[in-house]
């Protein structure tokens, strides 16, 4: 199984275009087609240029049923940036983007037009599974590196179906039916979530990838357009989407899932009174476990800060301070799933880092109740060592973007030649606040103890986010640093 025999249409929402199952398989048959004529075959690297588009789609099956692999790239990257991903996964082709206009090749690479190209003849694709029942590295998704030592992500086939199963335990055909993807298809949560999953349902998939501040102003009109009933996207969408425009009126939003960054509780309340009472999760997942792998629903009383509710398959344990896997506990999230990833393509030092007797050490710091019900606190990576004091970041986030004039907080660490470190934060404040830092400073006394409130307050027009709209908190401290001269 999967993907579905009775695969449902794509339509661009921006265009209008609309691909039904038919157009989708002859587009799979032209670009299967095209990467044989260019010598793909199995057990090679495709790499995947551009993304959150039918044609997309129909190159991704195609690379699947030639037992290829895909490695899907950030479209925006620098010609720099695609060269030395180029160099590290060293593919057979490159599908072509915009960036390489007019050239056949980058990097020595040849660079492949399937669409253009008027001499590629192709038979009919039979009524088959896309995502066949044999196992192979089918997927690279990059985390990092396409500058430095890059981080590929890969997923076989048989990882890959475990999740899409498993998310189709948890979501019905009915609130799949006319699902929207606003995120890109170059990550876990954007391709395998928001895509690949109602899909392998055979439902309808809405693209309006990367809709920005103006797109988000439209997004009601879209969903009533459209009768939307399931989309999934991040936090910093959603404190966008709230602000810019109106709700939907139609309320044919059956479920929303949000998830890639902590959720906190008001912004999950908010959304539910935005989406007209919708079904809203608190979504846990890793591109490294194929995207979902624990959730949160909106039984009473649900909702607080870090609350990512039960696994969707699979166990969830903690490290604790001194070394034990704990079913119950505090400490770093262990997590065992059968979407867990192959490893880190060409990596086996990082593989062995995080994966250890089965376990995938997340670097999330979280609790595990009685009930196996997972709250996460915040990233490891991402401490800050106040004198011995171990100070969580996202915690004081999500307590600052409590507060009325605050609309996005980014704490971060800062050298201290006293304490080591000293906690730092860049707010984005509304147009009518009142607040200063001082009046924030203040404030923060009633809520969290001394160490965390943060010393150094940055009050910025924009805290800038990854393309997967998630915060960097180095890129924050660089800008806020450079700000300041």
């Amino acid at each position: 199984m999967l993907l579905s025999r009775s695969l449902g249409e794509i339509k661009d929402v921006r265009s209008g275009e609309v691909w039904t199952a038919d157009d989708l398989r002859a587009g799979m048959a032209r670009c299967r087609a095209g990467f044989q004529a260019a010598g793909v075959g199995a057990g090679d690297n495709v790499v995947i240029g551009h993304g959150g588009t039918a044609r997309f789609f129909s190159e991704l099956f195609a690379v699947w049923s030639l037992r290829a692999t895909a490695v899907c790239t950030n479209p925006s990257l620098t010609r720099n940036e695609v060269e030395h991903v180029l160099a590290f996964v060293e593919p057979k082709v490159m599908s072509r983007t915009p960036l390489e206009e007019g050239s056949s090749e980058i990097g020595g690479v040849p660079l492949l037009d399937l669409w253009s190209d008027t001499g590629i003849t192709a038979d009919p694709v039979a009524e088959t599974d896309l995502l066949p029942d044999e196992d192979w590295p089918a997927l690279i998704l990059f985390t990092s590196g396409t500058t430095g030592t890059p981080k590929g992500v890969v997923h076989s086939a048989a990882t890959l179906r475990a999740r899409l199963r498993l998310n189709l335990e948890h979501l019905s055909v009915d609130e799949l039916k006319h699902s929207l993807c606003v995120l890109p298809t170059h990550f876990g949560h954007g391709l395998i979530g928001n895509c690949l999953t109602p899909l392998a349902a055979g439902c309808r998939l809405l693209l309006y990838c990367n809709p920005g501040v103006d797109g988000a102003a439209r997004l009601a009109s879209h969903i009533d357009a459209e009768a939307v009933t399931f989309m999934s996207s991040v936090p910093s969408f959603w404190k966008v989407a709230l602000r810019a425009g109106p709700p939907p009126v139609r309320a044919s939003l059956k479920r929303v899932h949000v998830g890639s960054a902590p959720l906190a509780a008001d912004l999950w309340q908010a959304i539910e009174t935005w989406t007209g009472g919708a079904a809203v999760w608190n979504l846990y997942g890793l591109t490294e476990t194929a995207n979902w792998t624990a959730g949160a629903g909106p039984e009473a009383g649900q909702h607080r800060d870090g609350l990512v509710g039960s696994m969707w398959g699979g166990e969830a344990a903690v490290l604790s301070a001194e070394g034990e896997v704990l079913k119950v506990g505090e400490g770093e999230v262990l997590l065992k799933t059968p979407s867990l990833m192959v490893g880190y393509y060409k990596r086996p030092d990082l593989t062995a880092e995080v994966i250890q007797d089965g376990w995938y050490r997340t670097g999330d710091h979280g609790r595990i109740d009685e009930d196996g019900v997972v709250q996460l606190v915040g990233r490891r990576k991402n401490e800050i060592n106040r004198a011995g004091m171990k100070v969580l970041p996202e915690e004081i986030d999500l307590l600052l973007e409590r507060h009325p004039d605050v609309l996005e907080a980014c704490a971060f660490g800062l050298p201290d030649p006293i304490s080591g470190e000293t906690v730092a934060v860049a707010v984005r404040l509304g147009d009518a606040a009142e607040a200063t830092p001082q009046i924030l400073k203040r404030w923060c006394t009633d809520y969290i103890r001394q160490e965390c409130i943060p010393e150094r307050w940055f009050v910025v027009g924009e805290i800038p986010k990854t393309d997967r709209g998630k915060i960097n908190r180095d890129i924050v401290r660089e800008a806020c640093l450079a700000s300041k001269g």
